[in-house]
C-alpha cells in the first residue's frame, strides 16, 4: 500500500487540534488537521510535557479528544505490541523539498520488523552517497512511528542517533517491539495453516 500524499499545513481548512493520550511508550500528543497529522510526539512521562513537545503551532489549537479517535487507538495497540505500519495515515510534507519527500515517502515502505541503512535509503530515492542527508531528514522527522525513522539504521545494523525521547534505548525498544510482532505475526499464520 502506497502512503497517502501529504498535505501541508498551508492548506489548512479545518481548525487545527490536537489530542494527548497515555500509552505503553509514554504520553503521547498528536497535531494536525482534517485527516492530516502535522506532528506526533511520544515517549513523556506526563500530559503536560507532551502538550508542550507538540510545539508552539499547538497553542492556538483545539483540544478535541475525539479528533482521530482510531488513530489513538492504533498508536495504543502499536505502543502494546501490535503490528500497524500507518500507510494510510496522512502527514504534511509542506516544510519538506522534494528530495525531503521522496525519503520520507521510502521510509514509510520499510515494513515493520525490518530496518534499511541511511545508505540504502539513500539508493532507493536515486540518491547514492546521500546518507547523511538522509540522516538529516529522519532526524528532523516530525511525526516518528507514522514515518518509521527508528527503522533506519547506521552501516552494519548499527543504532545511531533517534531524537525521540530516550533516544538509542528508545529506538532499541521500538525495533526489538517490532521484531517480536512480526515473528509473532509468522507463527500465528504458520500454525493457521496447519
Amino acid at each position: 500500500m502506497q502512503p497517502r500524499r501529504p498535505v501541508g499545513m498551508k492548506a489548512l481548512r479545518e481548525p487545527l487540534r490536537y489530542t494527548l493520550f497515555p500509552s505503553e511508550l509514554g504520553w503521547m500528543g498528536l497535531l494536525g488537521s482534517g485527516a492530516t497529522v502535522y506532528r506526533l510526539t511520544f515517549g513523556h512521562k506526563a500530559m503536560t510535557a507532551a502538550r508542550e513537545a507538540l510545539g508552539p503551532e499547538s497553542r492556538a489549537a483545539l483540544r478535541d479528544n475525539l479528533w482521530f479517535d482510531d488513530l489513538v487507538e492504533r498508536l495504543q495497540a502499536y505502543a502494546g505490541g501490535a503490528r500497524d505500519a500507518f500507510l494510510d495515515v496522512t502527514v504534511a510534507d509542506d516544510h519538506l523539498t522534494p528530495f525531503q519527500r521522496q525519503v520520507v515517502e521510502e521510509c514509510r515502505r520499510i515494513p515493520p520488523g525490518t530496518a534499511l541503512t541511511y545508505g540504502d535509503l539513500a539508493k532507493a530515492v536515486g540518491r547514492a552517497g546521500a546518507a547523511r542527508a538522509v540522516g538529516n531528514v529522519m532526524r528532523t522527522n516530525r511525526v516518528p512511528l507514522i514515518v518509521p525513522c527508528h527503522r533506519v539504521v547506521g552501516s552494519g545494523g548499527k543504532l545511531h542517533g533517534y531524537s525521540a525521547l530516550g533516544g538509542l534505548k528508545t529506538k532499541r525498544k521500538i525495533l526489538e517491539m517490532e521484531f517480536q510482532a512480526w515473528v509473532w505475526e509468522g507463527v500465528t499464520a504458520v500454525t493457521e495453516q496447519v
